[in-house]
Parts: C-alpha cells; structure tokens; sequence
C-alpha cells in the first residue's frame, strides 16, 4: 500500500502543475465524518436531516437549470436553520449563476461567518469568494481567500495560487519540460 508521501512524489511526476504533497482526495472522508459529527452535535438531527435534504432538492434542480426553485429550497434551508452555512454557501453559488453577485458576496460572507472561517463550507465559500473577486480584477483579495482554502485542503485553491503567482507558474512549465524529456529521452525537439 503507498504512503502519503508516495501517493504525492506520483501526483507530482503525473500531474507536474499541482504543488508537491496535492493529492487529491486525501483525507476528505475523515474531514466530512468530522463535519457530519460535528453537525450532528450542533443541530436537532431531524431539522438537519430535512434542511439536507432541501439542500439536496436545490443542488439537483440547479444542476437541471431551474435556478428559481433552487434559491427556494436553499431559502427555506436557511429558514429553517439560519445558523448553518452550507444552505448560504449553497445558494451563493444559485445567486452567481443567475446574475446577482453583491447577493452571492453577502451569503458567502454569511457562510465564512457562520462556519468560523473553518470546514467544508468555508472552504468552498473561500473557493467561491475567491473566483468572484478574481473576476473583478480584485487580485489581492481573490488571493487571501485561495490562501485560506487552500489552508482548509482545497486543491483548486492550490492551483489558483499557482496561476496567480508568475515564478511558481515559470517553475512548473520548466518542470513540465524536463519531465516530458525524461518520459522520452530519445524523442526529437524538432528536426536539426
């Protein structure tokens, strides 16, 4: 069985642009059961159980287009538990897809509050926060929420940084091009 620092020397020989020790889908079981249990202690299980599931309705009918039956489920999600952050973090994403970003800044905004800045919500809301400011060329600021992302495990994050900063990215393409001639020493360059 590969370890840890296995499975990330073969991240970074097969996917040179991630950052060393990025590997994808490592320890997120153990950081939702955590959340879950977390969660769980927090809120009465079956109000949970019922704003998971509104959740769950939004997320589907957003992913099928409906837009205004996703914000009402997320809405009523909120409703129902005003203090949990996944049903902001949710219906920012609802809110951007239909066009109202100053609507999806102040449910993300909510969402980091609420979740104290750590867990899975708040890491997809730094994620989310970080892409709209980047949009509005508010490079510093998209900056520190990737920062505070990638600190909570995102990897997307990561890679963001990566972009952002334009000696990380030189590093990566030269080692892009030293792997590639190491995988095939005999290739040609081009034609001499």
């Amino acid at each position: 069985m590969a370890t840890a620092n296995d499975r990330a020397v073969l991240q970074t020989i097969f996917n040179p642009s991630t950052p060393f020790g990025d590997i994808p889908g490592l320890d997120e079981e153990e950081e939702e059961e955590a959340a879950a249990q977390e969660e769980g202690e927090a809120f009465a299980p079956e109000l949970l159980e019922q704003v998971r599931d509104l959740e769950l309705q939004g997320v589907s009918a957003a992913e099928s287009g409906d837009l205004s039956t996703a914000l009402e489920r997320f809405s009523e999600a909120i409703r129902l538990l005003p203090e949990r952050a996944s049903a902001y973090n949710n219906r920012a994403q609802a809110l951007r897809l239909r066009g109202d970003v100053a609507g999806a800044l102040r449910d993300l905004d909510a969402a980091i509050r609420l979740s104290r800045g750590c867990g899975r919500a708040a890491c997809q809301s730094f994620v989310q926060r970080g892409l709209i400011r980047r949009l509005q060329a508010r490079e510093e600021d998209a900056r520190r929420d990737w920062e505070r992302a990638a600190r909570l495990g995102s990897a997307f994050a990561r890679r963001q940084l990566v972009l952002l900063n334009p000696y990380s990215a030189l590093c990566n393409q030269m080692l892009c091009e030293m792997l590639g001639r190491l995988r095939n020493p005999g290739g040609t360059g081009g034609s001499e």
